[in-house]
């Protein structure tokens, strides 16, 4: 496949949400790529991390960040495989990041459209391209195969305990 396809980088962000499904946290993977060349990568960690700011976007801004030496990561464009939330989307329009690519619609917390538009409100200072709906049958089917299997181990669970 093609590196310079969004298909392409949401593979590779597909395969780090199905990391942090691996750590026990809800799989949503990141890639920001600059050119053809990634500069960041990040899954989610918030449980794992105790930091309720290590979401998969957070850890691939901070890692972009570094990678380039600048807090601004102009001409860069971020895959997640999940709708960024409202810190996702603020760190993003301060990162200045030009585009936004990601899968699944989060109508609960979603901030590029669903239920907020951070990214897209015309009183923000920098405007972010936003590509939505790639590879999104996968993402949103990763993430309700998680929540399914959480709560049928939280079913096992109660279970054993009426048992005892």
């Amino acid at each position: 496949m093609n590196p310079q396809t969004d298909e392409y980088w949401m593979r590779h962000a597909l395969e780090l949400a199905r990391r942090a499904w691996e750590q026990g946290e809800v799989p949503v993977g990141a890639v920001l790529v600059q050119g053809d060349r990634v500069i960041g990568e990040g899954w989610n960690r918030p449980i794992s991390q105790c930091d309720p700011t290590a979401h998969a976007e957070i850890m691939a801004l901070r890692q972009g960040g570094k990678v380039i030496d600048n807090y601004r990561l102009l001409d860069t464009t971020l895959y997640v495989t999940l709708e960024p939330c409202v810190m996702c989307a603020g760190a993003m329009v301060h990162s200045r990041i030009t585009r936004l690519v990601y899968g699944a619609k989060d109508e609960k917390t979603g901030a590029a459209g669903s239920l907020l538009d951070v990214i897209g409100h015309p009183g923000m200072n920098h405007q972010i391209e936003i590509a939505h709906g790639v590879l999104a049958e996968e993402c949103a089917t990763l993430l309700s195969d998680f929540f399914r299997m959480r709560r049928e181990q939280k079913r096992a669970q109660r279970q054993a305990l009426r048992a005892d």
